[in-house]
This record gives C-alpha cells, sequence and structure tokens, in this order.
C-alpha cells in the first residue's frame, strides 16, 4: 500500500512537470564548433509568454515588476545573483510570498522555447527584445565559439577559478528541441542529477535514532540509498518522501548506480 501510495504520488507530480531541454553529459564527444557558456547554479524558470514557472510547473511568485514588461514568446533560463549563492537565490525565488531581496535577481537567458532559426538566431530574438524594452533584470547568458576539446578545459579551468561549477556546450546549428539529447552537454568536475525521496532508511550506531540514508529513484528508474553528505540536522529532519534532492558523484556502476553519491541539497524547483 505504502509503494502504491508514493507511486501515485510522484505520478501526480510528474504530470505537472514541464518538458525542458536536458543535458546528457560531456565525455570526450566531438564539441568542435558548438556553443559553450558558464552553466549557473540558479534557479531554473520557464516563461511560457504569461507565467513564470519552475522546472515541475509550479508558478514562482515573482513581482509584478519583474514579469510586466517579459516578452510574450516563451523563455527558458536561470533565476540567479552570483556564484556560490544557490542557497539564497532558491530561498528568495520560491517563497510564496515576493520578497523585497528579487531587486538582487537577474533572469538568465539560455534558449527562446519554439522560436525558428538556430540558436545564435533564437538569442538574437531574445536579445534584440530586451534592447528595445530596456530589460535590466533579464539577460542573455554569453555563448562563445567552442574550437576543440582544448578550449573546452580551458573554459572550464576559467570558470571553476572564478568560483563558478561547470560549462555548458551546445549543437548551435539545430532547431529548438525539448528533452534529454547529445546536442546539448553539461562539464564539470564531478557531476551532479537530481533524484526523488522514496523511503528512508534507519540510522545506526552514532546515527541512531536518525535517518541514515535515503531511497531515491533516478529519471531512469534507477534506485539506490544516499547516505553520505548530510549533517545531522538533516539526518534529524531529513527530506520529504516526494521531494527531489541534489547529489554529486563520480561516474556510475555497470548497474547505473552513481559511484561516491554525496547528497548537496534540496530542490525545491
Amino acid at each position: 500500500m505504502r509503494k502504491l501510495f508514493v507511486g501515485l504520488f510522484l505520478l501526480l507530480v510528474n504530470l505537472h512537470a514541464l518538458t525542458l531541454q536536458k543535458a546528457n553529459i560531456y565525455s570526450d564527444q566531438n564539441i568542435s564548433g558548438w556553443m559553450m557558456s558558464e552553466k549557473l547554479d540558479g534557479v531554473r524558470a520557464f516563461w511560457d509568454g504569461k507565467k513564470l514557472l519552475s522546472r515541475q510547473g509550479q508558478t514562482i511568485n515573482a513581482p509584478k515588476y519583474f514579469t510586466q514588461n517579459l516578452p510574450p514568446f516563451a523563455l527558458d533560463g536561470e533565476l540567479w545573483t552570483k556564484r556560490g549563492d544557490f542557497e539564497n537565490i532558491q530561498s528568495i525565488v520560491m517563497d510564496k510570498i515576493a520578497q523585497p531581496k528579487w531587486s538582487e535577481v537577474s533572469y538568465m537567458i539560455f534558449e527562446a522555447p519554439h522560436a525558428q532559426g538556430d540558436f545564435a538566431s533564437r538569442l538574437a530574438k531574445v536579445q534584440n527584445y530586451i534592447d528595445t524594452k530596456k530589460l535590466s533584470h533579464v539577460k542573455v547568458i554569453e555563448q562563445k565559439v567552442c574550437k576543440d576539446a582544448a578550449q573546452l578545459h580551458e573554459y572550464l579551468r576559467t570558470i571553476l577559478a572564478k568560483g563558478g561549477e561547470g560549462v555548458m556546450v551546445k549543437d548551435g546549428s539545430r532547431d529548438y528541441f525539448e528533452g534529454r539529447s547529445e546536442s546539448i552537454l553539461k562539464f564539470k568536475e564531478s557531476q551532479d542529477m537530481e533524484a526523488k525521496v522514496i523511503g528512508y532508511k534507519a540510522g545506526s550506531g552514532k546515527f541512531i535514532s536518525m535517518m541514515g540514508s535515503l531511497q531515491v529513484e533516478l529519471e531512469d528508474g534507477v534506485q539506490f540509498f544516499l547516505g553520505s553528505g548530510f549533517s545531522d540536522a538533516q539526518r534529524i529532519n531529513p527530506p520529504k518522501i516526494g521531494e527531489f534532492v541534489t547529489f554529486k558523484y563520480f561516474g556510475f556502476t555497470k548497474n547505473g548506480v552513481p559511484k561516491f553519491a554525496s547528497f548537496l541539497r534540496v530542490r525545491k524547483d
């Protein structure tokens, strides 16, 4: 009965989730001539022409001034303040009541969903609208042409030295697409991904009477226990069933389980 309840709950969550572009992991694919940009660790936000939505399809309660002059066409990007500031960003933009601190937030655009033309043409449409409307809080993320793998590695080192987290590379020749694709890749020192919490394992030893590990499920259905990276406070009050957690890892086992997985945070978007 418990498994049935959890399954129904997760199904309802997925019914509301948006179908957005999703990146695969860079692992020496040929990316010559692709576009590369800094991977910003913010809260992803989709503008459907009328509402600002999270990845799960929930309305983001931005102040009226933030959205009133956004375009009548769709945008995809990150709500972002600065590097290394994810927890603060999440607390601002996922609050049910718009905070004054929204003034610190920028909408950093990396795609114009369903717009015509190649990647550069789609972003040019966004930039032209921004310039016309003089939107200081909306910006197109800088894109660079990637010559080869050596340049990509050097760009990653530059981003990391500034406190950033990684690089996105994208085949700029393609029309807009949805879903996960080899045409968009993320490149980081360690990788991270999200999983749904579906259960718990009780702690033992020094963690007795606390949560020992989370049982989580990946997008492809693989389940495993995530047991490292938690503070004592998080073990006493662990993420709730149905919530999404972000964890870092270093490759996969032959069974598709992330290696050396370590909890990073609860995703509220």
